[in-house]
This record gives structure tokens, sequence and C-alpha cells, in this order.
């Protein structure tokens, strides 16, 4: 019976994780009423551009500097600096889709996560070899919770709803699997764990 509570309790945290995880990546802020959001890197600007209509029928879009001054822009404004800044970002920029120093970093939070999650595959097969036999290892569950943590942490700056849910949900089965291996040695249980 107590078990059971433990995964209760475990799935509500993880249905809890997730409705604040919709929430915020939902979060339109002070966005205007009939506003279109739309996500453009900028050089120095957020990553968020409204377009909404004006009372008088025109178009305008609301570009955010990373400093918090807005610009409101034509059409035809909004097309010439979009072009600009395409056409000055160098290769790397182009090709990590990022317009800052600050989303080097965070790409390469997010590669580095990555490296860990694929990792921990190529941890469990060498130990498994040796052992010749299937075996997961301790080393396997702990590259599992950093690497989606990483992970997490850039889809959720990526604003990237697919990869926040699939790194959230895996989170609670790494941490569980943890616990369970430290409850077994701390009972003295023979876990036959790395």
């Amino acid at each position: 019976m107590r078990r059971r509570a433990v995964v209760v309790l475990e799935l509500a945290l993880l249905a809890a994780l997730l409705a604040w995880l919709a929430t915020t990546l939902a979060d339109s802020g002070d966005k205007p009423d009939g506003a279109i959001d739309l996500k453009v890197q900028l050089l120095g600007a957020e990553d968020r551009v409204l377009l909404l209509q004006r009372d008088d029928g025109s178009l305008a879009y609301r570009i955010r500097s990373d400093e918090g001054a807005e610009q409101w822009l034509s059409p035809e404004q909004f097309a010439r600096r979009v072009h600009s800044d395409q056409r000055s970002r160098g290769p790397w920029e182009v090709l990590l889709n990022v317009s800052s120093p600050a989303g080097f970093v965070w790409v390469t939070l997010g590669f580095l996560g990555q490296l860990l999650f694929t990792g921990r595959m190529l941890v469990q097969w060498f130990v498994s070899e040796r052992e010749k036999r299937s075996v997961v290892p301790t080393a396997f569950w702990w590259m599992s919770l950093i690497g989606a943590t990483m992970l997490l942490v850039y889809f959720v700056w990526r604003k990237e709803p697919i990869g926040v849910l699939g790194q959230a949900t895996g989170w609670f089965v790494y941490v569980r699997n943890l616990w369970m291996i430290h409850k077994a040695k701390a009972s003295g249980g023979a876990a036959a764990q790395q």
C-alpha cells in the first residue's frame, strides 16, 4: 500500500510540473488582444515579436530589445530589419539559430545535456558487455537524470513543448530508480549495481 502511495504522489508531482511548464510556455505576458505572437531571432532583441492590427487597420510589429525598450515597426521596416539581421549573421549563428552570446551558452548547455543523455546508453552497453548480461549501472541513471535536467532547462528556454514533455516525464523515472537503488544499498539489499 505504501508503495502505491509513493507512485501516486510521484504521478501527482509529475502532473503538477507539467501543468506549471504548460502555463510557463503558454504565458502571453503583456500580449494585447488580437496580437499574433511570432518567434523571430533578431540581434539585440527578445525572440518574441508581436504582430497587431492598429485601429486604423494598418499592421505593426512590436519588438522588445534585450534591455526592455519597445520599438514599433511597419511591415516594410520589419522586413528590412529581419533581412539585415539574417544577412549579418555568421554561419554558426545561422546553424544554431542564435543571435547573441547568451544563445551560444544555452545551445552549449543543450549539446552537453544531449551528450550525457546519449552517453548513458554507451555506459550501459559497455557494462553489459563486460558482465556478459544485461546490466543497468547506477551511472546510467545519474547520466539520465543530469542529461535530462540540462535538456529540460534548454527546452524551456527554447519554448519547445515536445522536448519539455519528453524530458520532464523521464525525470521522475530516473529519480525513482536512484531512490530505489539508494534504499536497497541502505538496507543492505543485494542489488547488482555497478
